[in-house]
């Protein structure tokens, strides 16, 4: 059902059980929101929903005559990696984790931090700095707009992105004709490393490592050890790819704005809350992560900072390409890839390459 036909049967509905209300019946305000999630509760990125943001939002409408229960339903029970955008707009479900990383034809120049790598590792810089674009920009804002989304908030942030292999890594050479597997954009990183990139995402990894479909994937250390990776890559060096934006937690707009102001303004603090919960969770995680890999058996090391710059300086600008692809589509790519890129530099940020002036 289209998101307005089922915005306007709830409605009818609440409407039909306030004139024939007894004592039991659910009163109009009480609302009910279905939340996907393509990936499973063991992502910090699924898991900071009921436990921070739901309880957030029922805390906030305690005593205001209204209620919101939610329906959590992950590891693509309604919607795959990549799906859950249209399934939120079309009203499939109320709420999501809108991954603009598996979603880049709509959510395009939300992908403006992988086509920027070796920027910052520094997790909290990038997700506030993105959270408060979100909010202040319409020029990033449109992209969820147009497809009937709401931007609650809690970016998705992911950390310093690592190079995890079957096989030792001490320089670039060694990854000629590898097969590495990398999500999205980030494939671009490849490009004049002599590597073979492929497409994959975590759900995939561990197996595909396992029987040989890959040499090697490009993870973040807080996802590579849950998924436990460090079995079948085990040679983990640290290349200083950059944190990054993956995503945020997004509403069906008609379902919004069905809404009474009071419940808007708790899911917005619910996202706040989770953003920062998020954070601070992620970024003691992510030291701990590379001790645990190294204690169960993995060889990590830092790669050089001749290697780092060979990798930066060797790659295509995949940013300027992609942001004159958006321009000719009539989005504003050049725009948002300068507006990232001086941000990030007011913020300290000492990127080894400056994608937006070359």
């Amino acid at each position: 059902m289209k998101a307005g036909l089922k915005t306007m049967a709830l409605t009818l509905l609440a409407a039909a059980g306030t004139v024939l209300a007894g004592p039991n019946t659910l009163r109009a305000d009480d609302f009910s929101a279905t939340v996907v999630a393509g990936h499973p509760p063991v992502f910090r990125w699924v898991k900071m929903i009921p436990e921070v943001f739901v309880p957030t939002v029922q805390k906030e409408l305690e005593g205001s005559g209204h209620s919101v229960t939610f329906d959590l339903q992950a590891g693509g029970a309604i919607a795959k990696v990549g799906e859950e955008l249209e399934a939120v707009g079309e009203g499939l479900a109320e709420m999501g984790t809108v991954q603009a990383l598996f979603d880049p034809a709509k959510l395009a120049v939300q992908n403006v931090t992988y086509y920027t790598p070796f920027v910052s590792s520094d997790v909290n810089q990038i997700s506030n700095m993105m959270d408060r674009l979100h909010k202040e920009d319409p020029r990033l804002q449109q992209a969820y707009t147009d497809n009937n989304i709401v931007y609650l908030g809690a970016p998705i942030g992911i950390d310093d992105y690592l190079l995890m292999t079957n096989f030792p890594v001490n320089s670039l050479d060694d990854l000629k004709g590898r097969k590495i597997a990398a999500p999205g954009a980030a494939l671009n990183w490849l490009s004049g490393t002599g590597a073979v990139g492929v497409s994959g995402n975590l759900t995939t990894y561990y197996n595909e490592l396992k029987t040989g479909v890959y040499d090697g994937v490009i993870v973040f250390a807080s996802a590579a050890v849950p998924g436990k990776l460090y079995e079948v890559a085990p040679n983990v060096t640290r290349m200083g790819l950059g944190a990054q934006f993956a995503g945020v937690l997004g509403a069906n707009k008609d379902w919004y704005e069905s809404l009474p102001e009071e419940v808007r303004a708790a899911l917005h603090t619910g996202a706040d809350a989770a953003k920062d919960w998020y954070n601070n969770d992620l970024t003691s995680f992510a030291a701990k992560a590379l001790e645990i890999m190294a204690a169960n058996g993995a060889t990590v090391k830092e790669a050089s900072e001749d290697m780092r710059k060979a990798w930066a300086m060797g790659m295509d600008n995949a940013a300027k390409t992609w942001a004159a692809d958006l321009d000719s589509k009539g989005i504003k790519g050049t725009e948002v890839l300068s507006l990232y890129m001086e941000e990030m530099r007011k913020a300290g940020a000492t990127p080894l390459r400056d994608w937006d002036k070359e």
